[in-house]
């Protein structure tokens, strides 16, 4: 039972969450074509993700959660949940409002070439343009990015299904862009992409200060909680966007919260604890197809051939990306192997030679006594 539970159970938890994932997508975007504002479906989000959170923090770690949080800790969790919750949710669900939930679940495989991006201009990434590893991080990102622009630009013949124009947008209101939501709908995702990446850089620092995950992620969806309503509250100030006016909207928001943020965690957690976190990125690709297939099923969206090939360049190019970072990893991880497989081999051999020795003494003991034992007789 343990081997099938090791060999099985990891797979298909990570199949499971891209269909949760891909779910999340369909609903969202059809929650926001509704007419429901991004800003506080974000705060009806996280809302419902700290009350999820918050209970199991509480009840497990007690007085921990505030005994361990000092100024420092508690400043960048603001920053960190203001980028990686609130900016990024912000931008992505802008961005499938006014793209598709195809195309915001393919750009989500940027993440991994942008981080390599964002670290390598901080100095957190090793590059080396004469090693094999550097350059398939660099050709990778190159592709994925590739990918993005054509995903945005070159939309081609139209595949499948008819245009959805959204409804109303406060970025597309605000700018007077209507007729090119495609494009900036592209930009957003983007941009939330970027978001997402810093927030990974930055969780180093936070974690490095304040080191409990699960109360991390209770005081992240806390926080973000607060910052999203503020914002909201400026920019939504007809109390008529505030309300859940169907079943859909409530469902979505729900959902959201607690498989978003709940679930997702302890799946995602339990499955990089057994298998690494490349196991689990590998998976990041299929959660496109299911997306693009049940969107042209249930949504109607379009479907255009940049945009198909867009995204294939995309996954192609982020498997380059997790190959050299996994290759990277092999490389630091040999010369570990290779001083521990040394030591135990002079350990043996030490202990070969002093048994050898302790055999010779015995037997010259040996003899030695068989001489006396002759003189005497």
């Amino acid at each position: 039972m343990e081997g099938w539970v090791d060999r099985y159970l990891p797979a298909a938890g990570m199949v499971s969450m891209q269909f949760v994932y891909a779910t999340l997508a369909l609903m969202n975007r059809a929650a926001l074509l509704k007419g429901m504002s991004p800003w506080v479906f974000i705060f009806y989000r996280q809302t419902i993700a700290t009350l999820v959170i918050s209970p199991f923090a509480y009840f497990i770690r007690g007085a921990l959660m505030w005994s361990k949080m000092g100024m420092k800790s508690f400043l960048l969790i603001l920053v960190t949940a203001f980028i990686g919750v609130v900016l990024n949710q912000a931008a992505y669900f802008e961005g499938l409002y006014m793209a598709s939930s195809s195309i915001a679940s393919a750009a989500s495989n940027l993440t991994p070439a942008v981080t390599f991006l964002i670290a390598a201009f901080m100095g957190l990434e090793q590059v080396n343009i004469k090693t094999m590893t550097s350059l398939a991080k660099i050709g990778g990102t190159a592709i994925c990015v590739g990918g993005a622009l054509s995903m945005a630009l070159l939309r081609g013949p139209k595949l499948l299904n008819t245009q959805l124009q959204p409804l109303n947008s406060w970025l597309l209101q605000s700018l007077g862009l209507n007729d090119q939501t495609w494009l900036l709908g592209c930009l957003c995702l983007f941009a939330g992409s970027c978001c997402w990446s810093l927030w990974l850089i930055l969780q180093v620092s936070v974690i490095a200060h304040y080191p409990d995950h699960l109360c991390l992620s209770a005081w992240m969806c806390f926080v973000s909680m607060l910052q999203a309503g503020l914002i909201a509250f400026f920019l939504e100030p007809d109390s008529r966007a505030w309300n859940l006016s169907s079943g859909l909207e409530l469902s979505a928001c729900m959902v959201s919260g607690i498989l978003g943020s709940g679930i997702q965690f302890f799946v995602q957690s339990w499955c990089i604890s057994r298998r690494g976190p490349f196991y689990s990125a590998m998976f990041t690709p299929l959660c496109t197809v299911i997306t693009t297939v049940l969107a042209c099923i249930f949504l109607h969206e379009e479907v255009y051939i940049g945009s198909l090939l867009g995204a294939v360049a995309v996954i192609i190019g982020l498997y380059v990306v997790l190959w050299g970072k996994s290759q990277e990893m092999k490389e630091k991880l040999e010369p570990v192997l290779v001083v521990s497989t040394d030591e135990i081999t002079d350990e043996k051999m030490s202990s070969e030679v002093d048994l050898e020795q302790s055999l010779l003494m015995d037997h010259s003991n040996n003899e030695h006594l068989q001489f006396v034992a002759d003189e005497d007789e």
